[in-house]
């Protein structure tokens, strides 16, 4: 019997007798160096798990020079679709003397008849196989168990509903009998509902009579839900609409009320708690208290294996629901109609997961009066340093005048940067594009994106020079396909991740798609037929993988504080540190990268430039 580790995936999806078999089933084979160990058009008749020495898989199709499209290590895996496919498509050549375990063709095929999921972990594209990683991660083994799985239908309370001409007296012993919060009213076929607090609010500080009728009273603006989204989409919802009840409908019938308490409730860790504190918060002390938070809600969302993007949306909503909090304890009532905060970069779009730099902006109504404005921002942007978003080392902030002005000169700035093109003026167009209210009035906000798109979407020469800026960096891969391993990592930033967000926000200006989000973009291309859906989703995919792994080192790197010389180190992953599964996972995602770099090249014109 072969001692062989099988401790990593795909091997962890058999039980303890599908390993014993693989023991029982293997030899060792050595290769020496330059030996073809499969040829291309081959029969499959092993699979080969690497122990020692370095594979090359090649292409004998492409011109030599590009022909070396993968390279395996110790502990990877390669000859496994030679025998789904009944041959081998590429050539695999021993790179240095090497020793390989042997799988036989028959006792692989038996595997895959008795354990599915082993059969479809060679079967299934980037995504499916991010799954299985993410799933390896999570407690029990389960990618969503229990917080993501959770349902409305499991959470939602009898609807509790009266006639809209029902008196506010009604109302009140109705609740009490109840023992609810809130109840529906009913007019010409449209809902309302009418908290405890707006019948004392109508008794106490608006003199109206106990005979007044609910439709007087009520919010006729709900936010609805299905029974069967999950109770993670209500609770963003929630925080990003600044509501604590949501109201659940199935086929335009009313099936219940879920309220915030009872989301809470359901998610027992106290992580969960923050969007709460957060709502609650009466004063700046309590909301930086709040605010202090989120590290520990990010751990919690982590070690739970939540899928990335619902993580970001909650994220997102909440830093947005902090900053508008912000807003609100700072800037006068007066002047939230006549102007908006934007948030732009990572934070506009809704990747921000932990808080980096402030990138906000504020647009004013024209003819606004506002003299003390520049005290005001000065103090908006003291008190987000308060709630732990640092300044902007490139003074992107309301309190650089440079980012405040009213929509008649955004609207000339993005005339002038348009025209110009050069690189100052190319990074603030993207930082225009990305840009998302938090606070004030959001109509001004689209009135300036507007303008952008008018300007810039037909405009080729401008969106190849702003398409160039994805190829600025160089993908971490050698010639020959594998991943560099420099010592000091590489970084993920500027190789994978920022060429997938620049390009798909090039052709997001290009189609002119208002989202701001790199995943909504993805999909809103797609509907637009201007990215396969295979694609787009193997790019949402590697953007993900990407953006975990640097999260990883942000968590990281808040136990051990970095120097000011070490502020990149986030960004940068050791190869060597991964596992063989994630090592895999990377270069493939590299390689999505790489292919989207070549067609972000031949559809911009970028290789005549």
């Amino acid at each position: 019997m072969v001692d062989v580790d099988l401790s990593q995936l795909p091997f962890t999806l058999l039980d303890d007798e599908g390993r014993e078999q693989i023991r029982r089933g293997i030899d060792l084979a050595y290769f020496d160096r330059d030996e073809v160990i499969l040829e291309t058009g081959q029969t499959g008749e092993y699979v080969y798990l690497l122990h020692k020495g370095e594979v090359a898989e090649i292409d004998p199709t492409l011109p030599s020079s590009t022909s070396r499209i993968g390279h395996y290590t110790a502990g990877d895996l390669f000859g496994a679709i030679s025998i789904l496919n009944g041959k081998s498509r590429y050539r695999f050549k021993a790179e240095q003397e090497c020793l390989c375990y042997l799988m036989p063709k028959a006792l692989f095929q038996q595997l895959c008849s008795h354990y599915p999921d082993f059969s479809d972990f060679f079967r299934q594209s980037l995504t499916h196989k991010a799954r299985l990683l993410t799933e390896k991660r999570a407690d029990g083994g389960v990618t969503m168990a229990g917080f993501m799985l959770a349902k409305v239908s499991e959470c939602m309370r009898e609807p509790l509903l009266m006639a809209a001409s029902s008196d506010i007296a009604s109302a009140v012993k109705q609740l009490n009998d109840s023992h609810a919060d809130s109840l529906l009213v009913e007019t010409q076929g449209t809902l309302g509902m009418v908290t405890k607090t707006d019948l004392l609010n109508a008794l106490v500080l608006e003199d109206s009579p106990v005979t007044a009728p609910l439709d007087k009273i009520a919010h006729f603006n709900l936010v609805t839900v299905a029974p069967d989204q999950y109770l993670f989409e209500v609770l963003v919802l929630m925080t990003r609409h600044k509501v604590t009840r949501v109201v659940v409908m199935e086929r335009n019938d009313l099936k219940g009320v879920v309220e915030l308490t009872d989301v809470l409730s359901y998610f027992s860790s106290r992580s969960y708690v923050v969007s709460l504190q957060v709502e609650q918060a009466s004063s700046l002390e309590a909301l930086s208290a709040a605010s202090q938070r989120t590290p520990e809600l990010v751990k919690a969302l982590m070690a739970q294996g939540v899928k990335l993007r619902f993580a970001m949306d909650l994220l997102a909503a909440l830093n947005g629901r902090i900053m508008s909090k912000a807003w609100e304890f700072t800037i006068g009532e007066r002047y939230r109609e006549q102007s908006c905060m934007m948030v732009m970069g990572s934070e506009g779009r809704g990747e921000q997961i932990l808080k980096t730099d402030q990138d906000n902006g504020l647009i004013l109504a024209d003819e606004t009066q506002w003299p003390d404005i520049a005290s005001h921002m000065q103090t908006l942007t003291d008190t987000l340093i308060q709630l732990g978003y640092p300044p902007c080392p490139g003074n992107i902030m309301v309190s650089n005048p440079e980012w405040v002005a009213t929509v008649s000169q955004w609207k000339s700035n993005i005339a002038k940067w348009a025209s110009e093109r050069d690189g100052d003026s190319l990074m603030k167009l993207a930082i225009m594009l990305d840009a998302h209210a938090v606070a004030g009035n959001p109509r001004l906000l689209e009135s300036v994106r507007d303008e952008l798109f008018e300007r810039c979407s037909r405009d080729e020469l401008l969106l190849s020079y702003f398409a160039r800026t994805a190829l600025r960096f160089s993908t971490p891969l050698t010639l020959f396909g594998s991943l560099k391993k420099p010592q000091h990592g590489i970084d993920i930033k500027k190789g994978g991740i920022f060429p997938i967000v620049h390009g798909v926000r090039t052709m997001a200006l290009e189609r002119r798609i208002k989202a701001t989000s790199t995943l909504d973009r993805l999909d809103a291309l797609v509907v637009d037929g201007r990215l396969d859906r295979r694609f787009a989703e193997d790019l949402g995919e590697a953007l993900a993988l990407f953006t975990e792994l640097r999260l990883r080192q942000q968590l990281a790197a808040l136990e051990t504080p970095s120097t000011p010389q070490e502020t990149n180190r986030t960004n940068r992953v050791v190869v060597q540190t991964l596992s063989s599964l994630e090592r895999d996972l990377l270069r493939e995602a590299l390689h999505i990268v790489k292919d989207f770099k070549q067609r972000l090249s031949h559809r911009y014109h970028l290789e005549y430039s």
